[in-house]
């Protein structure tokens, strides 16, 4: 017992050593607030860099899962703690003070140098353990992955998955994610991105929709006025022409609901009507749609084999699913 006690304390006596690779080099600005960290509460600060980034104390709750007093209280105590203003609020949104937009500067360096040792640590993981966080579609989540998970679990039984359904753009950069799936592909430039498959859409209807056979009186199910300019909205639309647009909803898992209970002519991925025998699909005279699934991850984190892992699995069963692979009909 002793002599374990005195390898702890020696090990607690000898210099901590930054590897060269989670070396971060911030300006003396930033050295200078890491100095003065003890007056403020680093939790307060992520608060402030969400409101900066987002510009509404609104946008910046829901990035943080927060609720929009919370975010103001927080920011307001980073104000008092420092003993100055930091953001003016008006009624639609926030906009930095002059301290506020240097503090914003410096403290992004910061998150950034953090994020940054985070990733290292976590690339140089070399067992099959530890949680890996997916951001994808909810469509695909709620519809496909959630489907998978006795599978990889089985695999891979170290690994805790950890499936979140999302239909915004996440931040690997800012670990809000460790592996993300997308239908748009993403530009950053620290990311590596791999297509694995596509999306196809086409238009259904319930077997005991009235109007079946009578395409001049079809009522269809679409997006609801927010989402007016995605892709499958606007391809909608077109077919749609003068005819209404009789059902609003936010998100693909509830316009299939509403098709399949008969409220309208839905245009849905093919992958969901797939297990469904009460939808039909219908033959219109369009140019065939279809969105590409893109597979994420950020450069320093590709080699780490937990996520090597799971975004493995994720590619092979996606592949392996016809109704997510392009036909020939659908081709670029």
């Amino acid at each position: 017992m002793n002599g374990t006690g005195s390898k702890a304390r020696r090990r607690a006596s000898e210099p901590r050593l930054w590897p060269d690779a989670i070396r971060c080099k911030f300006p003396e600005s930033a050295l200078h607030l890491w100095k003065i960290a003890p007056m403020f509460d680093w939790e307060n600060l992520r608060h402030f860099l969400a409101v900066a980034r987002v510009g509404t104390l609104s946008g910046a709750a829901r990035e943080l899962g927060a609720d929009h007093a919370t975010v103001g209280r927080r920011v307001t105590m980073l104000e008092t703690e420092l003993q100055t203003r930091l953001v003016e609020r008006f009624a639609r949104h926030c906009t930095l003070t002059g301290v506020g937009r240097r503090m914003f500067e410096i403290a992004s360096t910061m998150e950034a140098g953090a994020f940054a040792i985070e990733r290292t640590v976590q690339a140089e993981r070399s067992q099959l353990t530890g949680m890996v966080v997916v951001s994808a579609p909810p469509v695909l989540v709620t519809n496909f992955f959630a489907k998978e998970t006795t599978a990889f679990r089985e695999r891979y039984p170290g690994i805790q998955l950890a499936l979140s359904g999302q239909a915004q753009s996440v931040s690997l950069s800012r670990r809000e994610a460790d592996v993300a799936v997308r239908l748009v592909r993403p530009k950053e430039a620290d990311n590596v991105v791999r297509r694995i498959g596509a999306m196809e859409f086409a238009l259904y209807a319930a077997r005991r929709y009235p109007y079946l056979q009578e395409p001049a009186r079809w009522e269809f199910v679409g997006y609801d006025d927010p989402f007016d300019d995605m892709p499958q909205q606007r391809w909608l639309k077109k077919v749609a022409g003068k005819r209404a647009i009789a059902c609003r909803l936010g998100d693909i898992t509830s316009q299939y609901a509403a098709t399949r209970a008969g409220a309208g002519i839905g245009m849905l991925p093919r992958f969901l009507p797939a297990a469904s025998d009460d939808l039909v699909e219908l033959d219109v005279d369009a140019e065939p749609f279809a969105r590409d699934i893109w597979l994420v991850v950020h450069r320093q984190l590709k080699a780490s084999p937990p996520i090597r892992a799971v975004m493995d699995f994720i590619a092979e069963r996606v592949q392996r699913t016809p109704a997510l692979q392009r036909s020939s009909a659908a081709a670029r």
